[in-house]
């Protein structure tokens, strides 16, 4: 099951945050970067893939928020399924996360960067 256009509404709102490109990935669907670094990547309208630390993954799963990944399920990645429009949503939710989680990595080993404010699903990107 997966909700039509979930990818591309995806794809839109992600693409327009500061410093992520969009490209293809390896098993198929679209991978979103911040650099060289991956924050997820969605396998069509359905599955969104996104890595953690496995503090938080554990986290994650423990709450019923997400599921260990569906290939790796013993690392830091996790597997959402988007199976109604609401997910959607949480869907880009887990992916800011993840983004936040990169440019405060990147902030802390760089002299400067700032820290990206949170928008709510359907606002204007930051």
């Amino acid at each position: 099951m997966s909700v039509r256009g979930a990818g591309q509404t995806i794809r839109d709102e992600v693409s327009a945050w500061d410093g992520i490109t969009a490209h293809a990935h390896r098993f198929g669907g679209t991978e979103y970067r911040l650099g060289s670094r991956e924050i997820g990547h969605v396998h069509g309208d359905g599955l969104v893939d996104i890595p953690f630390p496995t503090k938080i993954r554990n986290e994650l799963v423990a709450a019923g928020a997400v599921q260990p990944h569906h290939v790796l399920p013993d690392t830091g990645w996790v597997s959402f399924y988007i199976r109604e429009p609401g997910d959607v949503g949480r869907a880009i939710e887990l992916l800011w996360r993840s983004y936040d989680l990169a440019v405060r990595h990147n902030a802390k080993h760089k002299t400067a960067g700032a820290v990206p404010t949170q928008p709510r699903f359907g606002d204007a990107p930051p």
